[in-house]
């Protein structure tokens, strides 16, 4: 079978799950096959058994373990799944090259998923697979920060919220921070106040950074920790982007990526609730950290990520934590 980094999606819809499995196999373990639980290479493929089960040796020597069989689906967001794994390559590869996204009901449909529910979980699964891992190095260099609301229009409790936009809504809050021609790491706070908003910088940007955002005084203080200084454009006054030496003040890169996240929730899903957010600014993110990549390339980063990560139907509809 051909490197699925250089198939169209035409030649992946033809896939059939065997060749699906064996994608997987060789995006997951590139040097050969090796158990999930215990990370053993002493495996053999199951006698008599389905293609892709193989056991583990040292798992089955280990009184403490419950199994010593498994395939490439033990340990992802596949595993314990009903949808064929050709259909979950398929839906991978669509939400990869949709820039503004892929909403559960058009997966449902080209993937002919037997019920919405299906196609809405899959869609999150996805998204989880995508977030970025706890030890992602800080954003460096010069790092733009800004902050938008995302849903639809201000819900008016009484007067004295008429008209008001921005924090003053109830709307929900992004943070973006992103490198000047490099990554980002996008948040979605319950509120924004103070003190949040300066501990997802501090969290997010290396200290040596140059930091640049408006002129919200929040800013202020979280600035003065950086080395390479703090530069703002003030854009209650008009001013959207200035010279400072060498240097392009502005933090126009956020506002570009807020526009295709905006897109996406307003064109492609029309709703999102704001307990999932943060999972849709997990798959922009992706998408905008390999947007120099192709669709296929972008699709086998994706794959790459989904071992180590299971995201249950109950944890989603709040039920049990995640």
């Amino acid at each position: 079978m051909r490197d699925m980094d250089s198939m169209t999606f035409e030649q992946i819809r033809k896939m059939t799950d065997e060749d699906a499995r064996s994608a997987l196999e060789s995006i997951r373990w590139p040097s050969g096959v090796e158990c999930p639980r215990c990370g053993s290479r002493d495996v053999l493929s199951v006698a008599g058994g389905r293609a892709g089960l193989y056991r583990c040796h040292a798992c089955r020597k280990n009184p403490g373990q419950k199994s010593d069989q498994f395939s490439v689906t033990v340990g992802t967001i596949f595993e314990d799944s009903h949808i064929p794994l050709g259909k979950w390559v398929m839906a991978f590869h669509l939400v990869c090259s949709s820039k503004k996204g892929v909403s559960a009901l058009q997966l449902q449909r080209q993937l002919e998923l037997g019920s919405y529910r299906s196609a809405w979980h899959m869609a999150h699964r996805i998204r989880h697979a995508m977030k970025s891992g706890p030890g992602t190095p800080p954003l460096s260099g010069i790092v733009e920060v800004d902050e938008t609301y995302v849903g639809g229009k201000p819900r008016h409790k009484g007067k004295a919220s008429m008209g008001k936009v921005g924090r003053a809504t109830d709307m929900a809050p992004v943070v973006a921070m992103i490198e000047r021609d490099g990554r980002i790491k996008a948040v979605s706070p319950q509120k924004l106040g103070g003190g949040n908003l300066a501990q997802a910088v501090a969290e997010n940007i290396h200290k040596d950074s140059t930091l640049m955002t408006d002129e919200y005084n929040v800013y202020n203080q979280v600035g003065k920790t950086f080395k390479g200084g703090h530069h703002t454009v003030t854009h209650s006054k008009g001013q959207y982007a200035r010279r400072h030496k060498e240097m392009n003040v502005h933090v126009n890169t956020c506002e570009s990526w807020f526009a295709l996240l905006k897109r996406g929730v307003h064109g492609t899903f029309h709703h999102v609730e704001r307990q999932h957010l943060g999972r849709y600014c997990d798959e922009f993110e992706f998408r905008w950290d390999h947007r120099k990549t192709t669709d296929a390339e972008r699709t086998t980063a994706a794959l790459q990520k989904t071992p180590g990560k299971r995201l249950m139907y109950r944890g989603l509809v709040g039920k049990m934590s995640v």
